[in-house]
């Protein structure tokens, strides 16, 4: 089935404050939303949301709606995008990536890897997380300041997509993981990057939705939890999540716009934990938040 773009024309200013407003209209659905530069000299940007052909009359309505108080005056666009496997296509040439210890890179850039590198391998595949996006670099930098620095006697990895940031966390000091994803494709994807990466034990990888499974009681509770998801979700279970962080834990959330981030720090500390450290990547931030009790 072909995929649909509409997306609209605007300045850079604009563009931020019409990706704010699908981000929170669509950011609890399977649908990618992007701005793109189209030409900087004359500040021309496009702002996305992409579909499959069936939803784009929903999807249209929906944006037609979302638009009609503030920016009534852009016209919604249409392009229909051609049958390309455009995770792989995104990620050819694209240069090894690092963050703190870690190298995140494809197989043909094995030899970009140093000797006292954290090296993960992960090709293009049906799951989110190569490395390459702002979310997963700030992650993987706090990952190595956390691991190094406090008690982490487990970890859970929650929403794992390709499953780069378990594998972070197991590369970095051998303790059990869980990684749990909603989405079966992405658990096998992960599973199998896992493998690749030389790690045959020690993460436990299973589908969930939210926290909605016995693995998070057999489990934990957890001395280190990263979430790497949407802002919205996140707010939406930061009492679950907490409920699951061993006292003294660390909690590292990304997928939040800059602009979204005192609202997700605001829920945390409604929910007992400390603000950190947030660290800003392309637009985006990861929060590293803190447990109250049992500080070590």
């Amino acid at each position: 089935m072909s995929e649909i773009r509409l997306y609209v024309t605007t300045t850079e200013a604009l563009a931020g404050e019409i990706l704010d407003l699908m981000t929170v209209c669509f950011g609890e659905e399977d649908l990618a939303i992007a701005t793109t530069e189209v030409d900087e000299k004359n500040d021309v940007w496009e702002a996305s949301v992409y579909m499959l052909a069936d939803e784009e009359e929903a999807i249209r309505a929906r944006l037609e709606d979302l638009f009609s108080a503030d920016f009534a005056d852009l016209e919604i666009q249409r392009e229909v995008l051609p049958d390309i496997d455009w995770i792989a296509k995104s990620l050819e040439g694209l240069k090894p990536v690092r963050a703190g210890r870690f190298i995140v890179h494809g197989s043909h850039d094995r030899d970009k890897v140093r000797v006292n590198d954290l090296a993960i391998e992960i090709e293009a595949g049906q799951a989110f997380g190569t490395g390459h996006h702002g979310t997963t670099a700030g992650c993987l930098e706090v990952i190595g300041d956390v691991v190094r620095s406090r008690t982490v006697r487990n970890a859970l990895d929650l929403g794992t997509g390709s499953g780069v940031l378990a594998i972070a966390v197991r590369k970095l000091k051998r303790v059990p993981v869980l990684a749990t994803d909603i989405d079966p494709i992405a658990v096998a994807v992960a599973e199998g990057n896992a493998r690749s990466n030389g790690i045959v034990e020690g993460i436990e990888f299973r589908v969930a939705p939210g926290f909605h499974s016995t693995a998070f009681g057999e489990y934990g509770p957890f001395d280190l939890i990263i979430a790497n998801i949407l802002a919205r979700p996140l707010m939406k279970m930061a009492p679950q999540l907490v409920a699951h962080l061993a006292p003294g834990g660390s909690v590292i959330l990304s997928g939040i716009l800059a602009s979204q981030r005192w609202k997700v720090i605001a829920a945390y500390n409604g929910a007992g934990l400390a603000h950190v450290r947030t660290i800003w990547r392309n637009g985006w931030v990861t929060i590293h938040l803190r447990h109250g009790r049992g500080l070590v």
